[in-house]
């Protein structure tokens, strides 16, 4: 079998691993080392080594590579010929594109030639902002060729030209049905075809010698597509041209052949590669198991993980490709997530609504909670396949984007995959499931028994309403035997892993507020709104800045409330005229329902002492169905010498701030300020500039300038996103800078001097 790879996202694996661990130059026609070594003699040393067994595309390298990245394209095609059980493979660099009889090879999106068709066209790139052309009519017909893939017609609307010398400098390239015909005075005037489609390209001069890609808009507001065989005039100009081109010889192809050695066993590791078996080996290839990318996807994702990687240093992603190069899963995150976590990571959950919804994009998120109480993201993914392997890959990804540094709780959904990947990559962590997710699926699971509505109350109420883990079995036992379920999988499932869900058995837990205990609580999905169950990979990443940018001017809002607003006080309590000058916005109004909770708690008395602990029962007027309201008893234990308070209900794990029946318990022995041990920093208003990112450790080396580096690079993140908020900002901050700057270099003279 013979596969032929284009130099597109999905099979660019063996190109990059030439490019990136070889560093290829093309001197004279010819593909040599840096060091003057050719690809041959290299491959006699990477022979050698056991470590060669899987192409793993890592475009982080890549973009820090010094190779010039149109070698990348200049090797256009790069044919191999596999072969099993340690057998030769050939890997051929052509100048040109070579096809075989038989030959079977993929296309980007993942649109599979079956063995024995023959492909005799190359499908062209994407147009992109930025591309560029030698000269005008290479870049007309460049368009011209992208329209006729696409369906659909090109001609100039617009023409810019020096008046002197009549030379054009710049023009506008769109789709044959953009603007609308003038209106014929005719008896019987021709209908009007034309849409006033904005699909476009702006071409412009630059440096006098090229042409380039200065603007651009490629969605059409008419129906494209290649299967509607319509003829453009355009494109007849193709096809003459063609007719009229003299018949060339058969081109002397260039080869470069390197031969290498290859066997089908690989190693597991944090780089992305799963064990495969040597009877797996020999099997055919699983199509199912790779990204499946509609037409533009490819470039979409690629453009734009090339742009944010130039623009911001710190962005980082990583793609996992399988052995035939096709895209398997990949991770990104940028500054704002990366540093993020250095804020928030000891609670993260991974969100999976697009996998559970069999959306086609395989979508998963990793989202923290911030000092607002807001989600942010903390890193993203596409998945091809829901297996431990993937999942593996995706959380090492994300770990080592991480700086290796794990949550201490991490939430997921009960994917039995997942659950493998969390305990193999992240066991330290406590791993839980996400209550809302096991709810959402209620209806589905329980949705078509009988007595459905009464089943639901139950189970609601054994889960929401249990202080104590007998009352929760108790419940769950009389809902299983009055309803009949003793055969229900899904619920006996469940109760086998109710340790890991049900809130009476994480009350050790801290969960920043990322698990609902009521009802009526739940946790949208971080991209809710953004992602529908068709929208596509381009789409996606069209609206990813969208969605992150409002993401973060709500939380710029709220740190601009926060600081400036003075809180409304709803009560004359201590507690609240204490935390108002401490807590963001936000949480403050959570707190302050606490506060006014106190007063529907009642009848404090202490019912045991056991030396300086004294428990006490509060009683609370809490509402049901209805307008109806019961009354319902909480234990709170009070150690009197450190002043350790502790409810029943746990609110303080859950939702870190104290409950209304533990204020009640401290107001009742005089306690007027609360301890700040229950006062938690994330939930301040000046967490982030307090919060040291990088927290030394006794076995760091703090005299170690490379310890210096990152530790200085972790600080300095809070002060450029707070100077990238205002144009007032950023310009404090650069005077900062520089007069930092000038005080280096006064030192340095004075050391000079001396």
């Amino acid at each position: 079998m013979a596969v032929t790879c284009f130099g597109c996202l999905t099979c660019l694996s063996c190109c990059n691993l030439l490019i990136m661990c070889l560093k290829i130059q093309r001197l004279n026609g010819s593909y040599v080392l840096e060091n003057g070594d050719t690809p041959q003699s290299i491959c006699t040393h990477v022979l050698e080594q056991s470590t060669f067994r899987k192409f793993i595309f890592y475009p982080e390298i890549l973009a820090r590579s010094e190779v010039d990245l149109n070698v990348l394209y200049s090797l256009q095609v790069l044919e191999i010929n596999i072969c099993v059980n340690g057998q030769m493979e050939e890997v051929c660099l052509n100048s040109e594109p070579v096809f075989d009889e038989g030959d079977e090879y993929d296309l980007e999106g993942g649109h599979d030639v079956g063995i024995g068709e023959t492909q005799s066209k190359q499908v062209p790139p994407q147009p992109t902002v930025g591309l560029e052309f030698d000269s005008f009519d290479e870049a007309y017909d460049f368009y011209n060729v992208y329209g006729k893939e696409q369906g659909f017609g090109i001609r100039v609307s617009n023409s810019w030209f020096r008046s002197k010398r009549k030379e054009r400098y710049r023009a506008k390239l769109s789709c044959s049905s953009a603007g609308f015909k003038k209106k014929s005075e005719a008896n019987n005037p021709r209908p009007e075809t034309r849409t006033g489609c904005p699909a476009m390209i702006v071409i412009k001069l630059v440096d006098s010698q090229r042409w380039r890609i200065v603007e651009l808009e490629l969605q059409h507001n008419h129906q494209v597509s290649p299967q509607i065989k319509r003829f453009y005039k355009s494109h007849k100009k193709m096809i003459i041209a063609a007719k009229n081109a003299q018949p060339q010889p058969n081109p002397v192809t260039e080869v470069h052949t390197i031969k290498l050695y290859r066997t089908p066993v690989m190693d597991v590791g944090c780089n992305g590669c799963s064990t495969l078996s040597e009877t797996e080996g020999l099997n055919p290839i699983d199509h199912s198991k790779h990204l499946q990318l509609r037409e533009g996807d490819a470039h979409a994702v690629y453009n734009y993980f090339c742009r944010m990687k130039l623009t911001n240093p710190n962005f980082y992603y990583l793609m996992d490709l399988d052995d035939d190069g096709r895209l398997r899963n990949v991770f990104w995150a940028d500054a704002r997530s990366r540093a993020a976590y250095g804020y928030f990571c000891d609670t993260v959950a991974i969100d999976t609504t697009c996998l559970a919804n069999k959306y086609e994009l395989p979508l998963i998120s990793f989202v923290g909670v911030n000092h607002h109480g807001q989600s942010v993201l903390l890193g993203c993914g596409f998945l091809g396949i829901e297996s431990v392997d993937c999942y593996v890959w995706m959380l090492r990804a994300w770990l080592k984007c991480m700086l290796g540094r794990p949550p201490q709780v991490f939430i997921t959904d009960q994917c039995k995959p997942l659950q493998i990947a969390v305990s193999e990559v992240i066991p330290e962590a406590r791993h839980c499931y996400c209550l809302s997710y096991i709810m959402q699926r209620v209806p589905e699971k329980l949705g078509g028994l009988k007595g459905y509505e009464a089943i639901k109350r139950h189970l609601q109420k054994s889960i929401y309403d249990s202080l104590k883990i007998a009352e929760f079995e108790t419940s769950w036992a009389e809902m299983i035997k009055r309803h009949e379920l003793g055969n229900n999988k899904w619920l006996h499932t469940l109760y086998e892993d109710r340790q890991n869900w049900v809130p009476v058995y994480l009350k050790d837990t801290f969960f920043a507020g990322m698990i609902p205990i009521r009802e009526n609580e739940s946790l949208p999905a971080f991209f809710d709104g953004y992602v529908h169950k068709h929208t596509s990979f381009k789409e996606f990443v069209d609206k990813y800045d969208l969605a992150l940018h409002r993401k973060r001017m709500k939380e710029v809002v709220a740190d601009l409330e926060s600081r400036t607003s003075s809180f409304e006080l709803k009560t004359r309590c201590n507690f609240e005229v204490q935390l108002c000058k401490v807590y963001t916005k936000d949480i403050f109004k959570r707190f302050q329902l606490e506060v006014e909770g106190m007063y529907s708690c009642f009848n404090t008395r202490q019912v045991n002492v056991n030396g300086p602990i004294i428990t006490y029962i509060v009683k609370e007027r809490v509402g049901v169905e209805g307008n109806e309201k019961e009354v319902r008893c909480y234990e709170v234990l009070y150690e009197t010498t450190q002043v350790d308070i502790r409810c029943i209900c746990s609110l303080f794990n859950y939702k870190g701030y104290l409950c209304r029946h533990a204020l009640n318990v401290l107001n009742y022995n005089g306690v007027e300020v609360i301890p700040s041990r229950y006062i938690l920093p994330r939930w301040s208003k000046d967490f982030k500039r307090r919060y040291l990112l990088h927290q030394g450790s006794s076995n760091i080396d703090v005299y170690d300038p490379a310890y210096w580096r990152n530790h200085l690079y972790n600080l300095a993140l809070p002060f450029a996103e707070e100077g990238a908020q205002s144009e007032e900002h950023y310009k404090t901050t650069l005077q900062a800078l520089e007069e930092l700057l000038n005080k280096f270099h006064l030192v340095e003279d004075t050391l000079n001097v001396t």
